[in-house]
């Protein structure tokens, strides 16, 4: 009988240590989880900025088309064409905004400090208004040879 008992209480140290070990490795998944929702919020960012330099080379493109072939005829083409990809800017800065901002919704940041979403929208609503307000200058410029 003493064998019987000794075998007892190897199987007991055994189902603790087989349940501390099962715990251990709950605790490292979730943190594991929470590093990389982490990763995912800093990621969303990095994809935030990456939308907002698309928007501002579209911006550029179009400062630059008025720019070089604004003396064109007929003289309003190279404007049309400036506001068009402008306005192609102004619609990726508020797609970014708004993807970003949902990407936010859906996670929770644990260790990282992500940017708020309303940071997000003012950073765009500032780059939109800047460039609502550069197809209103390029319209209401006039070249020399007007």
């Amino acid at each position: 009988m003493p064998d019987q008992a000794h075998e007892n209480d190897i199987s007991e140290c055994s189902m603790t240590n087989n349940e501390e070990l099962a715990n251990e490795r709950t605790a490292l998944a979730d943190d594991r989880t929470d590093f990389a929702e982490d990763r995912t919020v800093m990621a969303n960012e990095r994809t935030f900025a990456g939308w907002m330099r698309t928007g501002l080379t579209a911006v550029g493109i179009g400062l630059g088309f008025n720019a070089l072939f604004g003396e064109m005829s007929p003289n309003w083409l190279p404007k049309a064409i400036a506001t068009a990809f402008i306005m192609l800017g102004i619609y990726i800065f508020y797609i970014a905004q708004r993807n970003g901002c949902a990407v936010f919704k859906r996670l929770n940041a644990h260790k990282a400090e992500p940017m708020r979403g309303m940071n997000l929208r003012f950073v765009s609503a500032i780059m939109g208004i800047a460039s609502a307000a550069l197809i209103v200058g390029i319209w209401l410029m006039t070249t020399p040879s007007q």
